[in-house]
């Protein structure tokens, strides 16, 4: 076997085959000694667990082990065998080591204990190294790619919308501004207002809020387009559910009624918690054991059930009938609240639900009218222990309908 043919450990844990010799580099977790013998717990990112290597004290030199440490980058080349110890199943018989880079033991700040997330905070170059980043973003990239095969497979157009835009999308206002002006010293109109006809686009521009303004136009071309890329808000609100980035996924379809919205949002909500169920479950047990006893459960079910699916005069009467002591009071024509959405979720319905037909006064101007007059038909999709995660709507087709 060529040395420097470097095997993943994924690949390694699943193998089954043995008593052949094996590469792999990445980086020491833990190392302990015991009468002439060391074990090292090696993980390289591709899968949560280590692999165990067995290092024989005698056939190798005891300055060269001292330097290997918690946090040490290494490779080894070794005989991959059966485990007898507990707790693993296989491991390597070290071979050969070679030192890629040392770790001071007195400074390097991930050791074999529980770390606070704002500790992790104050070392991000680090952090992606323990059980908890790194199972999130393996989770995240399983995602990214389910959601493309789930459109692609579907007959769907990935759609590349711009990231700079002179767009506002719904006229929230809240954007973050793209210029490269001076902004001690920029160009004024006589008014005293910015001249904006000297910048690089000739006029104002800001990032992204939503791409669907330029999906809606490939809709109406292609049928069925998705978009998926970064959006920013500048919404000056410290809560988990206000972000200044994050990744949304837009399609637009041509031809749609309400009702293909909802099963569009439900099909592929299920198809991707599937997903990660099956690809990503050794880093879902892991969250949930740390932190979610019921994450596994909870997914579980949101795949099991058919969606509620009820309109929003329904869900109001059910929280005026709840005899909850709602921090933001509820009547018919306010806008739901989180403690709202997961009232219907996680106690009356236990299920993820579909409200439908807001009040036009609450929801944006481009969604179609219902022959009340008075309502719309929006989509929002609540999830247990998250509350909106989906917001949508059919599109309003008549262009002489007042707003």
């Amino acid at each position: 076997m060529i040395k420097n043919q470097r095997t993943k450990i994924k690949d390694l844990l699943n193998t089954k085959e043995f008593n052949r010799d094996v590469h792999i580099k990445g980086w020491v977790r833990t190392k302990r000694g015991g009468k002439g013998i060391t074990f090292i717990a090696l993980n390289d990112g591709s899968i949560i667990h280590n692999i165990q290597i067995v290092i024989d004290n005698s056939n190798f030199n005891d300055e060269k082990l001292k330097q290997i440490t918690t946090g040490s980058c290494i490779g080894v080349t070794g005989n991959l065998v059966k485990s007898v110890g507990k707790d693993q199943s296989i491991e390597i018989q070290a071979g050969d080591i070679e030192i890629y880079g040392t770790a001071d033991p007195n400074l390097y700040p991930l050791q074999k204990k529980g770390h606070t997330l704002e500790f992790l905070r104050e070392i991000a170059h680090l952090r992606p190294r323990t059980n908890t980043f790194g199972s999130v973003f393996r989770i995240r990239h399983a995602l990214s790619f389910a959601i493309h095969k789930y459109f692609n497979d579907r007959g769907f157009f990935y759609l590349h919308t711009p990231i700079i835009t002179g767009s506002d999308c719904e006229g929230a206002g809240e954007m973050f501004r793209v210029t490269t002006l001076d902004p001690k010293t920029p160009p004024l109109n006589k008014n005293g207002t910015i001249d904006y006809s000297e910048d690089f686009f000739g006029k104002e521009t800001n990032l992204t809020v939503s791409g669907q303004l330029e999906g809606e136009i490939g809709a109406m071309a292609l049928s069925q387009i998705y978009t998926f890329g970064p959006t920013f808000r500048a919404e000056n609100s410290n809560t988990p559910r206000h972000l200044a980035e994050f990744w949304m996924v837009e399609p637009e379809v041509a031809f749609y009624d309400i009702n293909d919205n909802m099963d569009l949002a439900e099909d592929f909500l299920k198809y991707l918690v599937k997903y990660i169920l099956k690809e990503c479950r050794d880093d879902l047990e892991f969250l949930n054991k740390m932190y979610d006893k019921e994450l596994i459960n909870r997914l579980n079910s949101v795949t099991r059930n058919k969606f509620e699916r009820i309109s929003y005069t329904s869900a109001i009467e059910i929280l005026e009938k709840s005899g909850e002591n709602f921090e933001y009071p509820v009547k018919w024509g306010v806008d739901l609240q989180t403690e709202h959405e997961r009232y219907l979720v996680e106690k009356y319905y236990k299920k993820p639900v579909m409200v439908t037909g807001y009040p036009k006064d609450i929801k944006a101007f481009y969604m179609k009218q219902n022959d009340d007059g008075k309502t719309v038909r929006a989509l929002d999709v609540l999830f247990p222990r998250i509350g909106e995660i989906i917001g949508g709507s059919q599109r309003e087709e008549d262009y002489e309908k007042p707003t």
